[in-house]
């Protein structure tokens, strides 16, 4: 017994506090505190929420109040008068609390809970990706930045993202206080990972293979311009972000993709587009297959199997890989 109270109270002692606001919380220092408490520091802190100075002074690291950004004294605030802090990476929204938490401890929790090594430059890729798809959106709602200009009126309300759905957490104007904070970090959380999980998972093995077409696309076809998939996975975002990666130039920029189809019965032929959200492609499929099915188009084009080709050119498909792999071939001569 006498071993038990100083193990506990040297317990006590080690832990860590949190330190945020009281009052209406936001989706920002909700996500925030909850990140903090993936990494190896913080994981098991406690929290204090409050305004008071004193307590905020007796925290360990204290997030969206305070009125001082310093990573040396651990403290992440992002609304005094002065503060122009962003992500850097070619972005250039201001951050909120969560940016922040999530610049300066992102890349930890990411190879944390990805699985890999922290010098690992997948955990680069991962960490850039979630900025850009969950956490920028958070730091511009929080700090008023609309998705639009002075001249462009929504056509619709939308409340329900999380920023939204955070707020609706807190107390309503003619109701006693209820503290739901911890619900509301909890909330942010699980959608972030649940997010980092897919694009770990699924996003990110999807990329090695378009990788790796992109690399030995010369052993589909000589000219480099078909690429071939033996597996379905979504390609289109990979591609063209991997070509200026690699800096691929203009005259060796692919036009053609086969890949069979989500059913594994059939295999397809897509046109690349010009972009990412185009419907132009780089060379679309000849005119006069456009259209025309089934043995019709087999007897126009002279491969056998073909099944349609879109009318817009876009996009073939054929019975089988060889088949699909004979009209990119003969379309990049048309």
């Amino acid at each position: 017994m006498s071993n038990t109270g100083p193990a506990t109270k040297k317990q006590r002692m080690d832990v860590k506090t949190i330190g945020t606001h009281n009052g209406t919380f936001h989706c920002d220092e909700a996500l925030a505190v909850f990140l903090l408490r993936q990494t190896t520091t913080y994981k098991d802190a406690s929290l204090k929420r409050s305004r008071d100075p004193a307590v905020l002074d007796d925290c360990d690291i204290v997030v969206d109040v305070g009125a001082i950004y310093d990573e040396s004294k651990q403290r992440f605030d992002h609304h005094q008068r002065g503060f122009t802090e962003v992500f850097g990476h070619g972005f250039s929204t201001k951050l909120s609390s969560a940016g922040l938490i999530y610049k300066h401890f992102g890349k930890e929790i990411v190879a944390s809970v990805a699985g890999l090594d922290p010098s690992d430059r997948k955990v680069d890729t991962l960490w850039l990706k979630m900025y850009r798809e969950f956490i920028e959106a958070l730091d511009a709602i929080d700090n008023g930045i609309s998705q639009y200009s002075s001249q462009e009126q929504p056509k619709y309300r939308n409340r329900t993202d999380l920023s939204s759905r955070v707020g609706w957490l807190n107390p309503r104007w003619n109701e006693s206080c209820r503290t739901l904070f911890l619900k509301a970090s909890q909330l942010t959380g699980e959608e972030f990972l649940g997010r980092l999980d897919y694009y770990t998972n699924a996003w990110l093995p999807a990329r090695d293979l378009v990788l790796a077409g992109l690399s030995s696309r010369q052993n589909v076809d000589a000219s480099g311009k078909i690429i071939l998939f033996e597996q379905f996975a979504p390609w289109k975002e990979h591609l063209f972000e991997l070509e200026v990666e690699r800096g691929v130039s203009g005259d060796e920029l692919p036009f053609y993709v086969i890949y069979p189809d989500e059913t594994g019965g059939n295999w397809r032929i897509q046109a690349v587009p010009v972009s990412p959200e185009s419907f132009d492609s780089r060379k679309a499929l000849p005119d006069q297959w456009r259209g025309v099915r089934d043995d019709e188009l087999s007897k126009i084009s002279g491969v056998d199997g073909c099944i349609f080709v879109h009318a817009s050119g876009f996009i073939g498909g054929n019975k089988t890989k060889e088949g699909a792999l004979n009209l990119a071939k003969l379309a990049l001569t048309m």
